[in-house]
């Protein structure tokens, strides 16, 4: 295991990730989970990524698989997201999330703790005071950003002293290197890659046209319209890399994340002893110069392709002319498109989001006529034609 330095900290290069026991990609086992853990510790990985909106069974797994070498791993779990949905980042709701997490956690320190949602209500200042404060009890070492509107994000810069900044990054999702990487570099931070096999495109042996009931994948934008076919092409380049190269394409995806010197530890979501295997082989291979200007020149072709396409149909799709596989999942493609072009603040577009979500507790009846709503608010972002 390869390992990166930050700030005093030294931390493998493979961190593993917790998300999947929230159940959005099927259930998981919590056994053999805590297993995988453990064998990952002994194979040299000493970060681990969790959070308290993951579930509780999330922290409580992670919790009980490290409390042998606890002195010796380096936990990460989140605030922002209370229990009930709601977010929350006043110090009432930070500190009674944090304890909630220690005791999860079987732990009486945070070693990085991370801002996971924004909450427009509460000031930054409010939040960094708060975090600060923490770090001063000893109850965390560091603090974090992600998943925040850049706005945000830059003012935690301002006014705060952050460790890392959280976000997506893999070959099929990239617009973190424009994004965020400027951050990085001007404010001696640090990035932490999630997603970095986009979510199974660039690791299951073939994409699927449907998930099974209650999979994230069913609604996530990267597997639906131009994303996917994107996604796809990239795919099939990644595999011609991994085979000139004698690498499996989940092993190649993450080489090219671990590429960029900006990122501190890139996370994966291995839930078996043998996926654990295949990504921790990713850390000691060197991404070849060669192949990685390959895939600039088909990113840029595929960056300028998306633009284009992306706002077609998304004005197809609110518009009426474009119907995908579900009103919800064609919604969120629409409103994320919006958003990823920058069309609407991240601030705007989420309460739509949760109105999307809420759909799906709706009788059709009623969902569509919710549907037909949410399209006529939001067609007001679209550019004048």
């Amino acid at each position: 295991m390869k390992y990166r330095f930050h700030k005093g900290l030294k931390v493998s290069a493979i961190g593993i990730g917790c998300y999947s026991l929230s159940g959005v990609y099927g259930k998981k086992d919590p056994d053999e989970f805590q297993q995988m853990i453990r064998i990952a510790h002994k194979s040299g990985v000493n970060f681990y990524d969790t959070a308290g909106s993951y579930g509780e069974l999330a922290e409580e797994v992670l919790g009980n698989a490290v409390f042998p070498f606890r002195k010796e791993v380096f936990i990460s779990t989140k605030v922002g997201v209370q229990d009930d949905g709601n977010f929350d980042l006043t110090e009432r709701g930070i500190k009674s999330a944090v304890e909630r997490s220690l005791k999860r956690l079987k732990t009486d320190w945070i070693d990085l703790l991370q801002v996971h949602f924004d909450d427009p209500k509460t000031p930054v200042s409010e939040t960094i005071a708060v975090l600060e404060g923490l770090k001063r009890e000893g109850k965390i070492i560091q603090y974090g950003v992600g998943h925040l509107p850049i706005s945000r994000v830059k003012h935690y810069l301002e006014l705060g002293q952050p460790f890392s900044l959280m976000f997506e990054l893999s070959p099929v999702s990239r617009s973190a290197r424009t994004r965020y990487f400027p951050l990085l570099e001007t404010k001696n931070l640090k990035g932490i890659a999630f997603s970095t096999t986009g979510r199974g495109m660039l690791s299951l042996k073939s994409i699927p046209e449907n998930f099974p009931p209650g999979d994230l994948r069913n609604i996530d934008p990267l597997f639906h319209f131009d994303l996917r076919r994107s996604g796809l092409r990239v795919r099939e380049k990644m595999e011609e890399i991994a085979r000139e190269n004698g690498k499996t394409l989940a092993q190649v995806s993450l080489a090219w994340v671990l590429s960029h010197p900006q990122i501190l530890c890139a996370l994966t979501g291995p839930s078996t002893v043998s996926h654990l295997a295949e990504n921790l082989e990713a850390s000691e291979w060197d991404f070849p110069r060669e192949n990685l200007e390959e895939l600039e020149i088909l990113f840029n072709k595929e960056d300028a392709r998306l633009t284009r396409e992306r706002l077609e149909t998304a004005s197809g799709i609110l518009g009426g002319s474009i119907k995908g596989k579900d009103e919800t999942s064609d919604l969120i493609y629409a409103l994320d498109t919006l958003m990823e072009l920058e069309m609407v603040p991240e601030k705007d577009a989420l309460p739509y989001f949760l109105k999307i979500l809420g759909m799906e507790k709706l009788s059709p009846e009623k969902k569509s006529g919710l549907a037909r709503e949410i399209k006529e608010e939001i067609r007001q972002f679209l550019p004048a034609s």
